[in-house]
């Protein structure tokens, strides 16, 4: 009988020294990585929770990515939108001081800012061209200048973009129409800089001082100039404020994205206080077994067991 209770008692001390030790192990590896456990299974009933935020964190960083990519491409076209209206009101100012002073150097001054506007309609993003519809390895326009513009049966035929425009996700429900096709855009100012030419092909360039006939002719051109400018600064608003949609909605997916950090955070990070404390309280376990154990072992009928 006495047998058997010291079998029984070693049995005892050394589940009590292994459950000890792992205790002690898996409190180390708390304290040394900070999270509760390496792996779902270490989480139990919280698993399926926690699987789920992460989930949502994906989704959510996935968002903010293409957001960044979306707002940087918004910021190039509002530069090509800018251009383009730039270069129609450098043309429209062109005119009206030629009305002034006389039109020797008015086509000039027209070329080089019909170039401003082609280049706006030809801006890129990251090497592609962010008014080509689809087809962003193709140039938008293919004037270069003004002659183009009446050598071309129509003025759709100097534009390469397709119809395709650009739609994003703004948050995990909306989708936000957020391209601008080149022919959309300048439509309206190629065919004002084309009347300008085709007026020229027709009757010869402009003299100082304007003859009553092209004074008025040019007067005309002004109002035209003018709608032209104007479509551009709208089609320019309209990019501003879906920028602004993006700005907003990559601050509200920011706080999301905080906010579930926090909730993962208050799953799988460790209270490091008080996991400190308690890892001490493992290791002090841990020894009074040791010593228990080496006593058992030391004994005479221990070793008669053994």
């Amino acid at each position: 009988m006495t047998r058997v209770s010291t079998g029984s008692n070693y049995s005892i001390m050394t589940s009590n020294l292994m459950r000890a030790q792992q205790r002690q192990n898996i409190l180390g590896e708390q304290v040394a990585s900070q999270k509760v456990a390496n792996d779902l299974k270490g989480y139990s009933k919280n698993a399926e929770v926690l699987t789920a935020m992460r989930s949502a964190q994906a989704k959510i960083e996935g968002l903010i990515d293409q957001t960044k990519l979306v707002a940087n491409r918004l910021d190039m076209q509002d530069t090509g939108i800018g251009q383009v209206a730039d270069g129609i009101q450098t043309g429209r100012a062109a005119i009206e001081n030629a009305m002034a002073a006389g039109g020797a150097t008015l086509m000039q001054q027209l070329e080089a800012a019909f170039s401003n506007v082609t280049q706006g309609v030809n801006t890129k993003s990251n090497g592609r061209y962010v008014f080509a519809g689809a087809l962003t390895d193709t140039a938008p326009t293919t004037a270069n200048s003004m002659a183009d513009l009446t050598v071309a049966p129509t003025t759709a035929d100097l534009f390469k973009n397709d119809t395709y425009i650009a739609t994003n996700r703004i948050d995990q429900q909306t989708t936000v129409q957020t391209g601008v096709l080149g022919d959309a855009l300048a439509t309206k100012a190629f065919d004002a800089f084309k009347q300008v030419q085709a007026y020229v092909e027709a009757n010869g360039p402009f003299g100082s001082p304007l003859t009553s006939t092209q004074h008025t002719f040019l007067e005309g051109m002004v109002g035209t100039f003018k709608a032209a400018h104007t479509d551009a600064l709208n089609t320019q608003g309209k990019n501003g404020l879906v920028q602004k949609r993006f700005e907003n909605a990559g601050v509200e997916l920011k706080d999301q994205a905080d906010t579930l950090t926090g909730m993962v955070g208050g799953i799988v990070d460790v209270d490091m206080a008080e996991a400190v404390t308690r890892l001490e309280a493992a290791q002090l376990a841990v020894q009074a077994a040791a010593q228990v154990f080496a006593s058992l072992q030391s004994s005479s009928l221990l070793n008669v067991l053994k």
